[in-house]
């Protein structure tokens, strides 16, 4: 391959190279267990930042003229071994139980009406300022030349990009899991063939690049690579846990994104978090279920993403940094609809039970009658694809829903060193997640810890009905009016957590 010049082009390497994979040749063979290709990488060498924010000069940085030299090496990647054993934590009991802590100010946080110099800026389309340069407005943040610094900047800044790299580890364990526990004809079965095995190897190959620049942007106490326990024993099983896996690693991203005080740790987190979305796309439909059924992909609160990923940490090093943010017992959906039916709407008690919120979808009960996944009639297959469009959709508006949850006090995560907690009262409320729309129905026949709601029949905008795709459901004591931005501010009030499959 031809090395590619970059002409004017300045980037912070840290820690990532950008690499063309494949182009014009037919995909080669994966290795089973994450078996490493050769893939061509393009150096686009610049000053690296250190994990203290300092800058130093790397190998074939680009001149102060803007030509690059003729460099050949990139920056290193983050260590990585093969995790070498899967299954539950079966250690001695945890020494620390519990996320960190220190001492709290309140209770929780009280919402305030907005600034209210964020309402008198005329937006008439016109300039109400010099330029700050040509064809550059005044405004914006990071704006003013200053250089960028690529490191975290508080403790929620800490936290929340910590939460992230535990998500990168699992998913580069996952992937190559994946790879070694299923044999070819596993996959073949399941309809996916050795370029679809090629290219789940290379988005584990895409976590090592995600992971080595949250650990740059952390320093050396960040999180390293656990042990973990994954529920499901088919292929098809294993593509749901990915979708949702891979759903709410994406949710959790969004959420934070905007309210970290390191504007630059958000660049390259969003640099991230949009190839994960792509990698959420594929499973879906490697899963047979159509693509992108939403205009707007959800954000949920840290919480909410540490909730629903811990389950699936068996055991991490004894020195591992540990994590601030809350574990809310899981909410089981009884009847999840199940993409692999013909009807899948028609699902009962057919998740995985140990899933925990993540209700992964259970094919090994399924008759031929009853599965889509050799079916070959339109609005029927349910085979992986570019796209499927049901006939009959997994869910609806009206459906009757029925709940299970667990009750507090369960440890729960690495070594079982966390435990599951709640602020909140008696349920009331199922708080629906998605798009831009957090919608409550009432909860009925509430007996112990389950009950029953309606789907509700909502919409984001005319045309576009708001319960779509893979969604987000927490019981609340109240129905407290949140918005993208602020949806953390709901957190006191969650019951139970869990993933929805609506579409």
């Amino acid at each position: 391959m031809a090395m590619l010049r970059a002409p004017g082009l300045r980037l912070v390497a840290l820690g990532l190279i950008v690499a063309q994979c494949c182009q014009g040749n037919p995909a080669p063979a994966p290795q089973a267990g994450g078996g490493s290709q050769t893939v061509s990488t393009v150096s686009t060498a610049t000053s690296a930042v250190s994990s203290s924010g300092a800058s130093s000069s790397g190998s074939g940085s680009i001149t102060s003229s803007g030509a690059a030299s003729n460099a050949t090496s990139a920056p290193p990647v983050v260590s990585v071994a093969n995790v070498t054993s899967h299954g539950s934590y079966t250690g001695p009991p945890a020494n620390t139980t519990g996320p960190l802590t220190a001492s709290v100010a309140a209770a929780s946080i009280s919402g305030r009406p907005p600034s209210p110099s964020q309402t008198t800026y005329s937006a008439d389309g016109r300039l109400h300022g010099g330029l700050a340069a040509p064809y550059t407005p005044k405004g914006g943040q990071g704006t003013n030349g200053s250089a960028p610094v690529y490191r975290v900047q508080s403790d929620f800044d800490y936290e929340s990009v910590a939460l992230a790299l535990y998500q990168e580890w699992i998913e580069l364990d996952l992937f190559h899991w994946g790879l070694a526990r299923f044999s070819v004809q596993d996959f073949q079965d399941a309809g996916l063939t050795a370029e679809d095995r090629y290219l789940l190897q290379f988005m584990a190959e895409q976590e090592v690049g995600h992971a080595t620049a949250l650990t740059n942007m952390l320093g050396p106490q960040a999180p390293v690579q656990c042990a973990y326990n994954y529920p499901v024993t088919t292929v098809r099983e294993y593509i749901d846990f990915c979708q949702k896996l891979t759903r709410w690693g994406e949710a959790g991203v969004y959420g934070f994104l905007n309210h970290l005080d390191s504007r630059e740790v958000g660049q390259i987190l969003l640099q991230s978090i949009t190839t994960e979305a792509r990698q959420q796309m594929i499973f879906r439909q490697f899963e047979g279920l159509f693509p992108m059924p939403v205009w707007f992909e959800v954000g949920i609160p840290q919480s909410w993403a540490w909730s629903l990923l811990a389950p699936f940490i068996s055991s991490c090093p004894a020195n591992q940094t540990r994590l601030v943010w809350q574990n809310i017992p899981a909410l089981r959906i009884v009847n999840q609809p199940n993409p692999f039916r013909r009807n899948g709407s028609a699902a009962n008690n057919e998740t995985i039970r140990g899933s925990w919120g993540a209700n992964v979808s259970n094919t090994t009960n399924l008759t031929a009658a009853n599965s889509c996944t050799n079916a070959t009639r339109v609005g029927e297959r349910c085979g992986p694809a570019i796209t499927n469009n049901r006939t009959t959709p997994l869910s609806y508006a009206g459906r009757r829903v029925y709940f299970e949850w667990d009750e507090p006090g369960t440890p729960i995560g690495p070594n079982n060193s966390y435990v599951t907690n709640t602020t909140a009262g008696q349920p009331q409320y199922a708080a629906w997640v998605t798009q831009l729309n957090v919608t409550y129905s009432r909860l009925q026949n509430v007996s112990g810890r389950s009950a029953y709601t309606l789907q509700p029949n909502t919409s984001t905008y005319v045309g576009d009905p708001a319960i779509n795709g893979t969604v987000f459901v927490a019981l609340t004591d109240t129905n407290l009016f949140v918005t993208p931005y602020n949806l953390s501010m709901l957190n006191p009030h969650v019951v139970a957590l869990g993933m929805y499959q609506a579409g």
